[in-house]
């Protein structure tokens, strides 16, 4: 309609569309279509959209203008709307939208891809190549994309077998702050630090669509549609695709227990007056049932609506993008019961339950990681179902593995037993242990920051920091069960969880890759991560933890070999009794010293923050080589045995002579002498008991070292 006012020979115009009415066109919904975008051929698509309780629904977009024009009004069958879309341009990207009832603009739930008027103009070409402008001249909100005739990703890796669960060792990792870059495809460039680490599976927080650019992700907005700021989806799968080519598995963090604001189902079903959702809504409660412990707006997981919507999810992410599991956040939150979440809950458990056979159904291989913190018999209930729950040890309400690595015991205080499936009565080993978390704080700024000292070793200097973690390192692994790092843990990243502030950027630290002591770390974690995937033993259910007290111990015996790993997590030396379950030939691990065992409670000495892990099976010790001293040529290890040593200590024979000099605590020199080629041994009789450094220099000036214990 056109309106025009006219004085003497001057006139003024202005226009508005105005449409008419007609009678809501009741058709039942095509058989084969579901909810959001059903792609027909090259040229058509046919839109649904469930919305219970509405009059009417426009699809209007690039296609037809923005105009809700009578072609653009969707027929009605019961709870839905549905349009046929016919003549588009295939390959071309069209946004579009929904009016529902005159008032409410969305963009479809289903939607694969969006275009956000506020974050969109901060990713740049680099991290997103050829991004559609949005459509400011006619949009409101975010707005969807749709798009014929797409071009399916070309997957490389068609038989990926993901690990077994006890095999696991999961790398959790935000991308905004792990690489500057924040994209996909520079991820995919660094899988060398992964595999070299020997991490099976990469855990993502979240990537489908949330509210910002430079967020955790848990406020999600969109479900189907990975957030742009990482890059386009065939980049995404790529990465997945990559992965997989190197055996690694993939888990994204799914959250699924609220959405934020942004969401069209929240928007669907919004009322301004109150600010919550009205009480006509299919898939949220208007309050939250839990009123401690609660984000956004609240799924209700007893509707039938949510139901339905959770598994398209799920189904989606595993068929579209291949991913191998999720980690779902705050699954306490699953319920309806009233409170905040802690007490057993039979209608919880029935709903992850039904929610996990549904993923399943899917492929059954995948994995399904509840952070569930809930109460232990509902926590071994859903495990026995197949679930995997993350589980730290916070015994007394503090970190335990922290205390440990700070050096404080009193009242069990370091006892990270809670780390083990079996300390927890569970009978599947379905924790994933984890020392820090996303939601954790950094072990190393608290050892930096709070750590104990005795005397010269204060856990507060960088370096025995350092080698405290190793120390941990040695523990956190070897007691079975699946495993997760946070990122650059195995650098002993040292910035506090609150720098900036909570959920603020970190610094990116690539760099500490470079520092000696904190690439030992790597190395040494390496080596740890690589033993317990490639030993059966480390999948015993033979095994028991001594953890209550300074000096700790791991026992697990296994058919194929015995393990004992001991450690001293005192600020002083101490004595430990190892328990060799058997006499005869022990192997250290690091070294590959020998240990002929007649008395096997016979106890060793270990100096503050030392660790040993033997077996009764001979490993081929890791190369060790970051953060010992350097001289020309290259740096190996050395083999000498037996270690502990009272007297005469062996050498591996060389086809040259060289240079020995032992060197002990405060860096004297305690012998240097020259040795002939072949068989060699050393009297160390008359050196007091205590830690000692050999460095074995050949003609071309190459060393070779190794650290041996002398006992009296």
């Amino acid at each position: 309609m056109k309106v025009t006012a006219s004085a003497g020979e001057g006139s003024v115009s202005d226009s508005v569309f105005v449409h008419v009415m007609e009678e809501q066109s009741q058709e039942e919904v095509p058989d084969g279509l579901t909810d959001g975008i059903n792609y027909r051929d090259d040229e058509t698509i046919q839109l649904v959209l469930h919305a219970p309780g509405k009059e009417y629904v426009f699809a209007i977009g690039d296609f037809n203008d923005w105009t809700p024009r009578s072609s653009a009004r969707m027929k009605k069958d019961n709870d839905r709307f549905w349009i046929t879309l016919e003549d588009l341009s295939p390959g071309t990207g069209y946004a579009f939208q929904y009016l529902v009832d005159g008032e409410i603009i969305i963009a479809d739930p289903y939607v694969e891809k969006v275009l956000d008027p506020w974050n969109d103009r901060w990713i740049g070409e680099e991290t997103y190549p050829d991004l559609k402008p949005y459509p400011s001249a006619y949009a409101t909100g975010v707005a969807g994309i749709l798009q014929t005739a797409r071009v399916d990703y070309s997957w490389q890796v068609e038989d990926f077998t993901p690990p077994e669960i006890t095999d696991l060792v999961i790398y959790e990792l935000l991308v905004r702050d792990f690489i500057a870059a924040h994209d996909w495809k520079t991820l995919t460039d660094t899988l060398d630090y992964f595999s070299t680490l020997g991490i099976n599976a990469i855990e993502l927080m979240p990537v489908n669509e949330f509210e910002g650019n430079e967020s955790w992700g848990y406020n999600p907005s969109f479900y189907f549609a990975p957030d742009k700021y990482y890059g386009p989806a065939e980049t995404l799968k790529a990465f997945i695709d990559s992965c997989h080519a190197r055996e690694i598995a993939v888990i994204i963090d799914m959250v699924l227990n609220h959405s934020y604001g942004q969401s069209p189902l929240v928007q669907l079903y919004f009322d301004p007056g109150t600010g919550k959702v009205a009480d006509d809504n299919p898939w949220y409660n208007v309050d939250s049932p839990n009123p401690v412990y609660s984000w956004g707006y609240d799924f209700n997981h007893e509707s039938q609506a949510t139901r339905d919507f959770i598994d398209r999810v799920n189904r989606f992410w595993i068929e579209e993008y291949r991913v191998d599991g999720f980690r779902f956040d705050f699954t306490k939150g699953f319920t309806n019961t009233p409170g905040d979440g802690s007490a057993y809950d039979p209608s919880r458990i029935a709903i992850l339950k039904r929610m996990a056979d549904k993923i399943w159904e899917a492929d059954p291989d995948t994995y399904v990681i509840l952070e569930h913190f809930g109460s232990n018999q509902e926590e071994k209930e859903l495990s026995a179902h197949g679930m995997m729950l993350w589980g730290h040890s916070r015994f007394r309400d503090v970190n335990n593995f922290n205390e440990a690595t700070m050096g404080y015991h009193e009242d069990r205080e370091s006892d990270f037993s809670l780390v083990s499936y079996r300390y927890r009565g569970w009978n599947e080993p379905h924790l994933v242990g984890y020392m820090e978390s996303h939601d954790e704080e950094r072990l190393m700024y608290r050892n930096l920051m709070l750590g104990n000292s005795s005397g010269s070793y204060d856990t507060r200097d960088l370096a025995t920091a350092l080698e405290r973690m190793e120390l941990v390192g040695a523990f956190f692994f070897a007691i079975p069960g699946p495993k997760m790092v946070w990122q650059f843990g195995e650098l002993g990243y040292d910035y506090s969880i609150d720098f900036g502030c909570r959920i603020c950027n970190k610094p990116i630290r690539w760099d500490y890759f470079d520092t000696g002591s904190r690439r030992k770390l790597y190395q040494v974690w390496s080596a740890l991560i690589g033993l317990k995937i490639s030993e059966p033993a480390f999948e015993s259910d033979d095994f028991d933890l001594f953890l209550t007290d300074a000096v700790k111990r791991i026992e697990i015996d296994h058919g194929d070999m015995d393990v004992r790993v001991i450690g001293n997590f005192d600020v002083t030396g101490q004595s430990c009794d190892p328990s060799f379950s058997v006499p005869g030939w022990w192997y250290d691990f690091f070294s590959g010293d020998s240990l002929n065992v007649s008395d096997l409670n016979e106890p060793i000495h270990l100096e503050p923050g030392e660790y040993r892990i033997y077996t009764t099976k001979r490993l081929t010790p890791p190369e060790i080589t970051a953060g010992l001293p350097r001289k020309t040529g290259e740096l190996e290890g050395m083999i000498a045995y037996p270690n502990p040593v009272s007297d005469l200590l062996y050498l591996e024979p060389l086809t040259v002579p060289s240079l020995v000099t032992i060197t002990g605590p405060g860096g004297n020199e305690w012998l240097v002498t020259r040795i002939r080629e072949g068989e060699n041994n050393l009297d160390l009789s008359a050196l007091p008991g205590g830690f000692y450094i050999i460095r074995r220099m050949l003609p071309d000036s190459t060393c070779r070292f190794a650290k041996i214990m002398v006992v009296r």
